[in-house]
C-alpha cells in the first residue's frame, strides 16, 4: 500500500509539470506558418516552450521477448538571459513498462530516473544552432528494475543547420555516476542524429531521428535505424500540435536481450512567442 501511494504521489507531482508549463504558456501562443511551427518543433534548442510526449514502444526485450513501453514527458523551458544567450532547458520524467527479465519477475511499472539538460545557446543564431551544457541523473525511479540508486552528471550538446526546407544535425550526451560501488556505477553514451525534409506550408515532413546508445562498462551498443512522417495541425481552435510516427530496426544491440525494432509517437504541444 505504501508503494502504491509513493507511485500515485510521484506521478501527480511529475504530471503537475507539463500541466503548469500549458497553463503558464498559453499566454504566449502566436500565430506562426505551419512550416515555421514545423521547423521548430525539429529543433531541440528552439527558443520556444514546448511540451514532447514521446512513447518509444521496443519490442523482443530480454530473454523472454517482451514488450518495453517508455513514455518520456519531456517539457522544453527556454530562458533569456540578457540579449545574446538563452538558457535551454530540457528534463526528461520516463514513465516505464518493463517486461520481466528473469524467472518469477513481473512486469514492472513504475516512473524512471528523471534526465535534466540545460543547453547555453545563442539568442540570435541564424541558419546554424548550438548548444552546450551539463546533464544530470536524478534517482527518481519507483522500483530498482527501473533506474540507478546512484545520481550521474556529464556534459551535453547540440548542433543543427537549417538550409531550405531541410533541418539536420545531433544531439549528444554522457552521463556518469557519483561514487557508489563497482556493480552499481555507470558510465552511459547517447547520440542522436536527425534529418527533417519539410514540405513548405502543408506542415508535413519526414523525419529520421534515431537515438543509438552506449554502455561503455559493458561494451553493449543498441543502433536504430529507420524513420517516419510527421505532421502540424492544430486542436482548441489555436494550439498548435506536432505529431510524428516513426519506426526503428536496431541493426546493433545486445545479444539475447535486445530490443530488435522500436515504434515511436510523439505529440508536441508548442507555444511560439
Amino acid at each position: 500500500m505504501k508503494h502504491s501511494r509513493k507511485v500515485c504521489s510521484l506521478l501527480v507531482a511529475f504530471f503537475a509539470v507539463p500541466v503548469l508549463v500549458l497553463i503558464a504558456a498559453s499566454a504566449w501562443a502566436a500565430e506562426q506558418s505551419a512550416e515555421e511551427l514545423a521547423k521548430a518543433s525539429q529543433n531541440p534548442i528552439a527558443n520556444m516552450i514546448s511540451l514532447p510526449l514521446q512513447n518509444n514502444t521496443n519490442f523482443n526485450v530480454g530473454p523472454e521477448n517482451g514488450a518495453q513501453n517508455v513514455l518520456n514527458i519531456q517539457p522544453v523551458i527556454p530562458i533569456r538571459l540578457g540579449t545574446n544567450w538563452n538558457l535551454i532547458t530540457r528534463t526528461i520524467f520516463p514513465v516505464i513498462s518493463q517486461p520481466p527479465f528473469g524467472p518469477g519477475q513481473n512486469t514492472q511499472f513504475g516512473l524512471g530516473d528523471t534526465f535534466f539538460s540545460a543547453f547555453l545557446s545563442p539568442a540570435k543564431p541564424g541558419e546554424f544552432f548550438w548548444g552546450l551544457g551539463p546533464i544530470a541523473q536524478v534517482p527518481t525511479h519507483t522500483n530498482d528494475r527501473l533506474g540507478s540508486t546512484l545520481w550521474g552528471l556529464g556534459p551535453t550538446a547540440v548542433a543543427l543547420r537549417i538550409d531550405g526546407p531541410w533541418l539536420y544535425g545531433a544531439l549528444a550526451n554522457n552521463v556518469w555516476s557519483l561514487g557508489g560501488n563497482d556493480k552499481e556505477q555507470y558510465n552511459n553514451f547517447l547520440i542522436q542524429p536527425f534529418v527533417n525534409y519539410n514540405f513548405g506550408k502543408t506542415g508535413t515532413f519526414l523525419t529520421s531521428a534515431p537515438i543509438a546508445t552506449a554502455n561503455w562498462r559493458t561494451g553493449d551498443w543498441v543502433v536504430p535505424l529507420g524513420g517516419g512522417i510527421g505532421q502540424i495541425f492544430k486542436i482548441f481552435g489555436k494550439q498548435a500540435v506536432s505529431a510524428t510516427l516513426q519506426a526503428y530496426y536496431n541493426v546493433v544491440h545486445p545479444q539475447d536481450l535486445g530490443p530488435e525494432w522500436q515504434i515511436r509517437l510523439a505529440l508536441t504541444f508548442l507555444f511560439p512567442e
